[in-house]
């Protein structure tokens, strides 16, 4: 991880593969498919994400192989008590705001968050709103300065900041909704 404790890419295709297998036995091709498939639809096609491998996961220990042994025989692959705790703590690492890598993190964590206690729910879904509650703030101090400027970047921050404001009011209704 980052020295502020984000998420490397690497790190970013492990929370996949471990949130996939979490929840239920997968084949090892359906695993890699299923992977590829999210990732590459979020953040486009990158070998930096897509060079990390399952068999790394059963070398240290995070996935088991159940009826085979893995990408020869196309193994039955189970996450291990060692890969859910690996899972919970990549789910719980901070954003880095505004990236691309930011965003397939958010969507992982959304894709996830229902496998996490409701404590580790709420959690997170602070962690986001006060991540949101960051972007839109810098937004709107941008937009401050914008005013008098030719060009587009005032429209443009405009649009950026309703957005912001949008998805922050999502989020708060999202809390209430994994408190109740």
């Amino acid at each position: 991880m980052f020295a502020d404790n984000t998420l490397t890419p690497r790190e970013a295709v492990r929370l996949c593969a471990l949130g996939t297998i979490a929840q239920g036995p997968l084949r090892y091709s359906d695993l890699a498919s299923s992977i590829r498939h999210f990732i590459t639809r979020l953040s486009g096609p990158s070998l930096d994400l897509m060079g990390s491998s399952i068999e790394l996961l059963r070398y240290e220990g995070l996935v088991d192989a159940v009826d085979g042994l893995g990408m020869e025989d196309n193994a039955l692959l189970q996450i291990t008590e060692a890969g859910s705790e690996a899972f919970r703590n990549l789910m719980t690492a901070p954003l880095r705001p505004a990236s691309d890598l930011s965003k397939l993190i958010t969507a992982l964590k959304f894709r996830f968050l229902h496998l996490l206690s409701r404590q580790d729910q709420m959690d997170q879904v602070d962690l986001l709103i006060d991540t949101s509650e960051t972007g839109l703030n810098r937004l709107v101090d941008l937009r401050r300065h914008m005013d008098g400027e030719p060009g587009y970047m005032a429209a443009w921050l405009d649009d950026e900041i309703a957005r912001a404001e949008q998805r922050l009011a999502w989020l708060e209704d999202l809390r209430t909704k994994v408190g109740a």
